[in-house]
C-alpha cells in the first residue's frame, strides 16, 4: 500500500470512527436511561414491597429520561471538545504530559546524540521537517510514540529503556516505525481518537469518584440514602465501563492493522528486518517489556508496544505475531538463547551494525525511475538513508551546531539566502542589520566565515534541521525573521527557486504549527476539475530543467501522457512562474489522494525525462510536493 492509498485509507477510517463513536454514545445514553428508570422504580416501591414496573413508569419518567440523555450527550461532547482543544498545541504537549524531556540540539549524552542523529537522518530521507524529540526519562520499558496533527507539528518520544537497551539498528527500526505513523496519516487519526474517546472515558472517571464517595457515605450513613448513593455509584461505574469497553474496542480496531503496516514500513526504511525485529524480541525478553509507569489509557493506541498488560482489547497485535510477520522463521525458543546472550554480555551495548556511509552509484533506471520514487514516498529506502547521512555529514560542524541551536536558527535562514555576488551580499547583510539588529548581522557573518557560501545541496537540509529550533521562538520574533527573509529574497530584484521554496515551506510549516487542526492533507477534487492548474505546474517544472524550449516541450508532453491528457496540448508559458504556482498549488492541495498520486507521477516524469536531475528542478519539485502535502524523499542531482 503506497502513500496515497494510505491517505485514502486514513480518511475512510476517520469516517468509520465517527460512526462507531456515535454508536458508543448511544449505548451509553441507553445505559444511563436504564439506570435512571431503575432508580425511579426503586424510589416508588409500594408499601407491600412491589415496585410499579409497568409501562406507565416509562411514560411517567419520559422527561427524566430525556434530561438524562441530553445531559449525557452534553457531558461526552463537552469533554471531547475540551480534550480536542487541548491537543491543538501539537505533539510536544502530549509528550510533555507523559513526562517527556525535550532533547537539546547538541546533547552531551552520547546515546541522546545517537537518537537525534537517527531521527534527523530519517526525517531528511523522508522529506519532512525534523520533529521535536523527547525522552521519557523515568521509563525503563522499551517504547516510543509519535504525536501531532501534521509532520510540521510532530513530536517523537522514546523511553529511556529503549535508548539504553536497543542497539543503533534496533532503535533505528523503532524510529522508522514511528515515522511511518507520521507519514501515513496515523498520527492525525490517533490524536482525534484521543479527543473523541476522552468524552467516553470521562464517565468511567466520574463513576470511580462517585464510588469512592459512596464508600465513605455508606459507612457514615445508616439510612437508606446511603444505599441509594451506593446504587448510583455502581450504576455510574457500570456505565463508565461501557465507555471503557467501547473505547478499548475502537482503539484496538484502529491500531492493530496499522501497527503491522508500520512494522513493514520500518523494514523498508532501514532495509534491516533485524532492527525492528530485535527491538520486539527484546520487549519479549525484558521483565519490564514495553510497559510504562504513567497512565497510558488515553495514549495506548499511539505507542510502539503495549503500555501495560491488557486483559482484553489490546491496542497492539500479539507480540509473537508481530515478530513472526517480520521473521517468518522465528521460534519462541530463540528468546531463551537471546536472553542468555544478553545476560552474558550485560550492557555490552556495542552499537551493532554501524554501516559505513558511502556514496553509491545511481542509475536513472534504478533509484530514479518514477515507480521507485512514488513507492518511496512515505517509505524511503536504505539508499535514501545513506544519501541523507552523507548530506548531513557534509555540513560543516560549526554550521551544523548552529542549525540545532535556537539562538542561531534565524541566522541559519539568512545564511542559506546569501548571494554569491559580493555586492548583493553586502546589501543583504545591511538588511539584516536594519531589520534584526547588529547582533544578528554579526552572527550571519560568523556563519559565512565558518562555512563559506552554502552548498546548494545543503541548503534545504539546513532549513529542515533548523526548523525545530526556529519554532521554539515567540511568534513575534518568527514573524520578524520571516519579514527579513522576504527582504533578503527581494534584494537582487528577482526570485530564484530556492528563495521561493524557502519562503513557502517556512510559511506553510509555521502555519501548520500554530493551527494544526485546520490542515487537511487531502481533499475531494479530481484532476479533471484542476486540469489548468496541473498543466501550469508541469509547464513551470519543464522550463526550470532546461533552457532548450524543444526539450522543455518534450518533457511537458511526457508529463501530459502520465496525466492522461492529450499529448498534443501546447505548453503555455506563464509570465510569472511564482505567481502561477501561488494560484495553482492551493487548489491542487485539495485533490483526492489517488489524484495526487497521478499528479506527482506526472511531475516526476517531467523532471526525469532528459535523464538528468538538475538542482533547480529538484528544489522546485520538492516545494511543489511539500505544498500539496506529499513528502518527497531526498533525491540527488548526480543521477
Amino acid at each position: 500500500m503506497n502513500f496515497f492509498e494510505q491517505q485514502d485509507r486514513a480518511r475512510k477510517q476517520s469516517r468509520w470512527l465517527i460512526i462507531v463513536f456515535i454508536v458508543a454514545v448511544l449505548a451509553i445514553v441507553v445505559a444511563i436511561d436504564l439506570l435512571l428508570l431503575l432508580l425511579a422504580g426503586v424510589s416508588s416501591i409500594e408499601p407491600d414491597g412491589t415496585a410499579p414496573l409497568s409501562p406507565q413508569l416509562l411514560v411517567d419518567n419520559l422527561p427524566l429520561l430525556a434530561g438524562g440523555a441530553i445531559a449525557t450527550v452534553a457531558v461526552i461532547s463537552l469533554a471531547s471538545l475540551f480534550k480536542t482543544m487541548g491537543l491543538r498545541a501539537g505533539g510536544g504537549k502530549i509528550a510533555r504530559e507523559l513526562g517527556g524531556n525535550l532533547v537539546d540540539s547538541a546533547p552531551q549524552d552520547a546515546k541522546l546524540r545517537r537518537l537525534r542523529n537517527i531521527v534527523e537522518e530519517i526525517a531528511l530521507a523522508s522529506g519532512v521537517p525534523v520533529p521535536e524529540i523527547y525522552v521519557l526519562e523515568q521509563e525503563s520499558g522499551i517504547n516510543a510514540f509519535a504525536a501531532g496533527f501534521t509532520p510540521a507539528d510532530a513530536a517523537v518520544a522514546v523511553s529511556r529503556g529503549a535508548i539504553e537497551k536497543l542497539s543503533r539498528g534496533e532503535l533505528q527500526g523503532v524510529i522508522a516505525h514511528e515515522f511511518s505513523h507520521i507519514l501515513n496519516g496515523d498520527m492525525r487519526i490517533n490524536i482525534r481518537l484521543m479527543g473523541a474517546l476522552f468524552g467516553i472515558l470521562v464517565l468511567a472517571l466520574i463513576g470511580r469518584r462517585v464510588l469512592l464517595y459512596s464508600h465513605f457515605a455508606g459507612r457514615s450513613s445508616r439510612d437508606k440514602n446511603g444505599a441509594v448513593v451506593l446504587a448510583i455509584a455502581f450504576g455510574l461505574m457500570a456505565v463508565g465501563y461501557i465507555g471503557l469497553f467501547f473505547g478499548r474496542w475502537i482503539k484496538a480496531a484502529v491500531s492493530r492493522q496499522r501497527e503491522y503496516l508500520a512494522d513493514a514500513s520500518a523494514v523498508q526504511f532501514t532495509r534491516d528486518p533485524d532492527g525492528i525485529g530485535g527491538a520486539l524480541k527484546k520487549i519479549a525478553i525484558y521483565s519490564d517489556a514495553s510497559f510504562l509507569n504513567v497512565d497510558t489509557e488515553e495514549v495506548s493506541h499511539m505507542l510502539f508496544g503495549d503500555g501495560r498488560k491488557m486483559s482484553f482489547f489490546s491496542t497492539h497485535p500479539p507480540l509473537m505475531d508481530r515478530i513472526k510477520k517480520i521473521d517468518p522463521g522465528f521460534q519462541p525458543e530463540q528468546l531463551e538463547r537471546m536472553a542468555a546472550k544478553i545476560t552474558r554480555d550485560q550492557i555490552a551495548a556495542k552499537e551493532a551494525r554501524e554501516r559505513k556511509t558511502k556514496q553509491q552509484k545511481k542509475s536513472g533506471s534504478g533509484m530514479f525511475d518514477v515507480d521507485n520514487i512514488i513507492k518511496q514516498i512515505g517509505n524511503p529506502d536504505w539508499d535514501r538513508m545513506l544519501m541523507a547521512a552523507a548530506i548531513a555529514s557534509s555540513i560543516p560542524d560549526d554550521i551544523n551546531r548552529a542549525a540545532h541551536s535556537p539562538e542561531w536558527a534565524p541566522e541559519i535562514l539568512f545564511y542559506t539566502l546569501l548571494d554569491s555576488n559580493a555586492q548583493i551580499r553586502d546589501q543583504q547583510l545591511l538588511i539584516i542589520t536594519q531589520k534584526m539588529g547588529p547582533d544578528s548581522e554579526s552572527k550571519t557573518r560568523s556563519l559565512l566565515k565558518a562555512g563559506g557560501m552554502p552548498v546548494a545541496e545543503q541548503r534545504l537540509p539546513l532549513l529542515e534541521v533548523a526548523f525545530p529550533a526556529l519554532k521554539r521562538h515567540p511568534p513575534e520574533l518568527v514573524k520578524k525573521a520571516l519579514d527579513t527573509v522576504e527582504a533578503l529574497i527581494q534584494a537582487d530584484g528577482r526570485i530564484d527557486v530556492f528563495e521561493y521554496l524557502l519562503a513557502k515551506i517556512i510559511d506553510q510549516h509555521l502555519r501548520e504549527i500554530y493551527r494544526p487542526h485546520t490542515v487537511k492533507v487531502s481533499g475531494s477534487k479530481s484532476l479533471r476539475s484542476c486540469r489548468t492548474e496541473a498543466l501550469q505546474v508541469a509547464a513551470v517544472l519543464a522550463e526550470r530543467g532546461t533552457e532548450d524550449q524543444r526539450a522543455a516541450q518534450s518533457a511537458f508532453t511526457a508529463g501530459l501522457k502520465a496525466l492522461g491528457a492529450e499529448s498534443n496540448t501546447p505548453m503555455s508559458r506563464p509570465e510569472n512562474w511564482a505567481e502561477a504556482l501561488d494560484r495553482a498549488l492551493p487548489k491542487l492541495d485539495q485533490l483526492k489522494s489517488a489524484e495526487k498520486e497521478k499528479l506527482v507521477r506526472a511531475l516526476i516524469t517531467v523532471v526525469l525525462h532528459d535523464g538528468r536531475l538538475v538542482p533547480a528542478e529538484l528544489e522546485l519539485l520538492r516545494v511543489i510536493c511539500d505544498l500539496i502535502h506529499v513528502p518527497l524523499p531526498v533525491l540527488s542531482g548526480t543521477a
